[in-house]
């Protein structure tokens, strides 16, 4: 087993968050060496960090010059480089795999120590991939803070009416402001906020990861989608729902009804052993029978329409995280993997269609986390 050497705050890594799974907003450092785990710490988290991980042996910044160097004159951040240059060569890491992310400034230093340190995405991806119960725990409070919040976007939606072509609550239009607002207060209500830039919008705002501004159509699709982040522990959830108000037209109808069906074929494969690769192929299947360009087999004329993204992706301390869910998904599933599953369909005239659901792979199969309907009606 290589060593391992990881430098960050588990605020933004989520591979330490794994390791150490409690909120420090302060840098500090993780090693295991032949299996040993030891964290190098200053000391106002130091106890904080050993209930956490009893396991692990602590080097405090003081037992490797901190006082010293705060004397020497030497800036702040330079003092703390010295100070995992010192706590490294102290439990003997000579060769050691890092997050893709480390810290560029802190790698020169070590390099130049002469440590080799190589970036090695799989192993830590698949370190988080079979979640830790506490974890797992943290997804579903956060799935249940986003079906909070769907529901009080479909409420939202349910008070307005059509008139003309966008639709209105006491004759003032609803916007997409007003919507996601909404979702963002039921969800911190209920212990999982919600990014700024969770997405309403229809085929007025844009394709893709473009959030909506502004008035929604009526009889015209509003797709959701939002993400949630469990408090306790950073973990997120991941949802969307396409609504209408109004009356949808016979496209709509068909191609909503097109993309529920892809969602449920591939959503009942899910199992231990198959890869993300097959899944996206089920609903790359279903679509190009009726017609529609799929990321299989490149665009058409209009390079966004169609199914031309992945399946899907999996969720856990970060919002998307492996298993690949498309035609990169070449890594078989495993227990405890949690899965976004979203086919959709994008048209020019009618805007996004689909839905999206968490599922957790089991021994022998799989457990749907999300518990919300996928009518059009909201």
């Amino acid at each position: 087993m290589p060593d391992v050497l990881l430098y960050s705050d588990t605020e933004r890594s989520a591979a330490l968050r794994h390791e150490l799974p409690i909120t420090i907003a302060d840098p500090f450092g993780y090693a295991e060496v032949g299996g040993k785990a030891t964290i190098f710490i200053s000391s106002l988290d130091q106890e904080r960090a050993a209930a956490a991980r009893p396991d692990a042996a602590i080097i405090e910044w003081g037992d490797v010059g901190f006082h010293e160097l705060l004397e020497s004159g030497m800036p702040r951040d330079q003092m703390v480089i010295e100070m995992i240059s010192r706590a490294v060569a102290k439990i003997g890491v000579k060769d050691a795999i890092v997050d893709p992310d480390f810290p560029l400034a802190v790698a020169d230093r070590l390099r130049a120590d002469g440590v080799l340190l190589t970036p090695d995405h799989e192993t830590f991806a698949l370190r988080r991939r079979a979640k830790s119960a506490t974890e797992l725990a943290g997804i579903r409070r956060a799935q249940k803070a986003a079906e909070a919040g769907m529901a009080a976007a479909a409420a939202l939606l349910r008070a307005a009416v059509p008139e003309g072509d966008r639709i209105v609550i006491d004759g003032e239009p609803v916007t997409a402001e007003q919507v996601r607002d909404a979702i963002r207060t039921a969800c911190a209500a209920a212990g999982a906020p919600a990014p700024a830039d969770i997405i309403v919008a229809s085929v007025w705002q844009g394709f893709g990861h473009e959030s909506g501004t502004g008035p929604l159509p009526a009889n015209l699709p509003i797709h959701i989608d939002l993400w949630p982040r469990d408090e306790e522990t950073n973990c997120w959830a991941d949802m969307a729902r396409t609504f209408v108000v109004g009356t949808p037209d016979a496209k709509t109808l068909e191609l909503n009804a097109l993309t529920h069906q892809a969602h449920m074929a591939a959503r009942d494969a899910i199992r231990p052993g198959i890869t993300g690769r097959e899944l996206h192929a089920i609903a790359c299947d279903i679509f190009e029978a009726a017609g529609h360009a799929t990321q299989r087999t490149g665009p058409g004329e209009d390079p966004n329409e169609g199914f031309q993204f992945s399946l899907g992706h999996g969720v856990g301390l970060e919002v998307h995280e492996d298993p690949g869910m498309g035609q990169s998904g070449r890594s078989p599933l495993i227990p405890g993997d949690v899965i976004a599953i979203e086919p959709g369909l994008w048209d020019r005239t009618t805007g996004a269609l689909g839905s999206e659901d968490l599922v957790l792979v089991t021994e022998d199969g799989h457990e749907v986390l999300t518990d919300f309907p996928y009518d059009l009606a909201p």
